[in-house]
């Protein structure tokens, strides 16, 4: 890569913001970004509040020849359009997680949300997992990099715990991990069809896309999942949990919830031989503070999800930093400046897909899932 990196945030939501402030912070190379959206106002107003070098429409956008990376901060059912439309422009991809999933694709016209919802979990299972094969094959093909946006596999706690593993002698036996809060900042998370699931979805990815890395490290691999839902049948579910056995025998317990009040709760435990770790994304107790009522703070953020200051509260002294999200765009730009190949590639988004969706089939149709 010669000269600056310069990039094309995707999106003006909840996850672009965070991105915004992500890729100003990465460090030993420059960096240019400017912002594609559908609505050349929204975007215009977007580069403005985070000063941004440009504002595009998608097309101007992935037409750039200037532009070397797409960051997809879109919903789920863009992601595969985008990645192949940028992968035939030349331009590197760095998408959000689920890298896929099943919002109607392949049923016939424009489906209801019912619709979608009401597709046996099989069929969910084969479309998602095709695209993201798809996305794969368009970006080797194109002889680009496909980027999976997994951040907690570059948050602090979990990056120095895969460090001492490698340095001890034993072998993982169990994970235990879960991402929950009080539901999604997006509209877009209450519909079958942006979304393609719900808590276990959207919020268990994380745990999920750990444990394959971590295993990944150890060259096992994931063979059956198991898995319940909270909610009713057809519903986008308010939690859900999964067992997923490795090929090794080891036990994965990933959990994502949407009824967690008191701020946003993510954590990784890891069960090996010879260690245990437990790494803590949020809270982080660093920083406490005490506030008699709301407001005292002014409007500093205190946490994600958290729905007050009043009280004692964890402060997390730097959230893009604890989740993974700064280490994550700085592990794109390495990666593009040396040429290293990506420790959250596309294959490990295609996994994790592969788990989640085999997940939903298991809850819906009560029984173990294979995993070819």
């Amino acid at each position: 890569m010669n000269g600056p990196l310069r990039l094309a945030l995707v999106g003006t939501g909840f996850l672009a913001h965070t991105r915004a402030r992500c890729w100003r912070r990465v460090y030993g190379h420059a960096v240019e970004v400017v912002v594609a959206s559908r609505d050349r106002a929204r975007a215009a107003a977007f580069a403005r509040e985070h000063g941004l070098a440009g504002a595009h429409t998608i097309d101007e956008a992935l037409a750039d020849g200037s532009l070397a990376l797409v960051d997809l901060c879109v919903a789920n059912r863009a992601h595969r359009e985008l990645t192949e439309r940028a992968a035939r422009a030349g331009k590197h991809v760095l998408c959000t997680k689920p890298l896929t999933a099943f919002w109607g694709q392949g049923l016939a016209g424009d489906a209801s949300a019912e619709a979608v919802a009401s597709t046996d979990r099989a069929t969910m299972l084969a479309r998602a997992v095709e695209d993201a094969e798809a996305m794969l094959a368009a970006c080797a093909d194109a002889g680009v990099r496909l980027f999976y946006g997994e951040n907690w596999v570059f948050a602090p706690a979990i990056r120095r715990a895969a460090e001492l593993g490698a340095a001890a002698q034993g072998t993982i036996r169990e994970l235990r991990g879960w991402e929950s809060h009080s539901g999604s900042h997006s509209a877009y998370a209450r519909d079958w069809r942006h979304t393609g699931g719900g808590a276990l979805l959207r919020l268990g990815a994380h745990p999920v896309g750990a444990m394959l890395w971590l295993k990944r490290r150890e060259g096992a691999r994931p063979v059956s999942v198991t898995a319940e839902l909270a909610g009713e049948a057809n519903a986008l579910e308010g939690a859900g949990t999964c067992a997923i056995r490795f090929d090794d025998g080891c036990l994965g317990i990933a959990h994502g919830s949407d009824h967690m009040l008191g701020g946003m709760q993510s954590h990784l435990t890891v069960l090996a031989s010879d260690h245990r770790f437990e790494c803590a994304l949020s809270p982080i107790d660093t920083l406490r503070a005490y506030a008699p009522e709301h407001g005292t703070f002014g409007a500093e953020p205190i946490m994600e999800k958290i729905s007050g200051q009043a009280g004692w509260t964890t402060p997390i002294p730097d959230e893009d930093w604890s989740s993974g999200q700064q280490g994550l765009l700085q592990a794109v730009a390495d990666s593009l400046a040396s040429g290293a190949a990506p420790e959250a590639d596309g294959a490990l988004g295609l996994e994790t897909v592969r788990v989640l969706y085999a997940a939903y089939q298991s809850a819906a149709e009560g029984r173990r899932i294979t995993l070819r």
